[in-house]
């Protein structure tokens, strides 16, 4: 079994807006900020966190599509945009669809563990409400196999699970299914709601049932088995956190009770051409769910709260069979009885996930990392949850296109 060879923790996280439709201040027919104004607000809100960017030894930036979405690639040149004493110190751009967050976190842990830097600035950005949404779709099919692209639905990955609500529906149920479904979108609303940064912050709908029951799937106007509420948003923002060692973290000068250390994680991939080996199961995830967890050394039952990637609500509900939480097919009934709401067994997606935070694709793996660390350190606000001192654990799953890369992440409040 792999175990971490050092201690390693995170700080100072900081999350921009997610804007997109939703949002009051979003006008899609007025000019708005930049990849650039992202990076830059991103970075700068960490870094004033620790007072200057000096002892930061190297930037790492993930994001999906940025050179089709904005025309512009080589991000890693935008780091000095954050701190002019960030030039002529390494600084790169990593790419795994909706998982290049993740893998940022992931490059800069690794930097960390081979001793290369003490601290490392990991930020992920995607600023895509540049183009119409029908065209996103082509840019985002991007994440899949895009030989495939003409055999799919227009929206390609709405399309995608779609696929996967229609065979947990045939296996299980369509009524049974809807009812999960719906919760979790509640949940999402709800949650967003509590965080000033969420895309759905001015999200005041009452009945929230009524209206996502009123949105019965229709394949003629968007895809078969989902409607627009089952789907995350089209999203700009960015969100940026500081990876150190031990002596990285004395450096700084933060104190252990303001960071988190990481215990466990994984990241694996399967094969993009391939169809992947059950539409009902989350088989990437479950695989490196488990990795993460074996090499933290705790079970899920351990683990106070997780921000998984909740793409489609179908995804989320299908993460919480992956993670074990629920049997194969409980999963539904698992959500629906309210196990992950803030005040569930084990609340997930605190500030609301993407469907409630947004989903800006490059940045989604670092949000969830910051909003770990928020509520592990009791930083959430008005979004935060109550952490057993017998469950001192926090989770964060970033997958990549149809289940095909994935990052897991195990946390713990570092000063226990």
């Amino acid at each position: 079994m792999k175990k971490m060879q050092k201690k390693i923790y995170m700080t100072a996280g900081f999350n921009t807006t997610s804007m997109g439709t939703g949002r009051k201040e979003f006008n899609p027919k007025k000019e708005r900020p930049g990849l650039e104004y992202y990076i830059s607000e991103a970075g700068k809100g960490v870094v004033k966190q620790i007072g200057g960017a000096d002892k930061i030894d190297e930037t790492v930036i993930g994001n999906f599509m940025a050179a089709r979405f904005n025309k512009q690639a080589h991000l890693g040149g935008f780091a000095a945009t954050v701190d002019p004493l960030l030039e002529f110190k390494p600084s790169l751009s990593v790419e795994g669809a909706c998982a290049s967050g993740g893998l940022s976190l992931v490059s800069g842990m690794r930097s960390v563990l081979t001793g290369m830097s003490d601290v490392v600035l990991s930020m992920g950005v995607e600023v895509q409400n540049t183009v119409k949404a029908i065209y996103g779709a082509d840019i985002l099919a991007g994440a899949g196999w895009f030989q495939n692209r003409k055999k799919g639905h227009a929206y390609f990955f709405p399309g995608q699970f779609s696929d996967r609500a229609g065979a947990y529906y045939e296996k299980y149920g369509f009524d049974y299914a809807r009812k999960g479904m719906r919760q979790w979108f509640v949940n999402a609303m709800e949650n967003a709601r509590l965080d000033p940064t969420a895309q759905e912050y001015h999200n005041s709908g009452e009945n929230l049932e009524a209206l996502y029951d009123k949105m019965k799937p229709n394949g003629a106007a968007f895809v078969d088995h989902l409607n627009v509420l089952d789907c995350s948003k089209v999203s700009d923002g960015a969100s940026g956190i500081l990876i150190t060692s031990e002596e990285g973290l004395q450096k700084l000068g933060v104190s252990k009770e303001n960071a988190v250390e990481i215990v466990g994680w994984a990241q694996l991939t399967r094969n993009i051409t391939n169809d992947p080996p059950s539409a009902v199961e989350l088989t990437t995830i479950k695989k490196t769910a488990a990795e993460a967890l074996a090499m933290a050394g705790i079970s899920i039952d351990q683990v106070a709260t997780v921000e998984t990637h909740d793409c489609f609500s179908i995804a989320g509900v299908l993460a919480t069979e992956a993670l074990g939480l629920a049997e194969p097919g409980k999963g539904a009934e698992y959500v629906a009885a309210g196990n992950t709401s803030r005040t569930g067994k084990i609340p997930m997606n605190t500030t609301g996930g993407l469907i409630g935070w947004g989903h800006p694709t490059g940045a989604t793996g670092v949000h969830q990392a910051v909003t770990i660390w928020q509520q592990l350190t009791g930083k959430a606000g008005d979004a935060q949850i109550a952490i057993p001192k017998e469950r001192p654990y926090g989770m964060t799953i970033n997958m990549g296109g149809d289940d095909v890369t994935v990052v897991a992440i195990v946390y713990k409040r570092a000063d226990r």
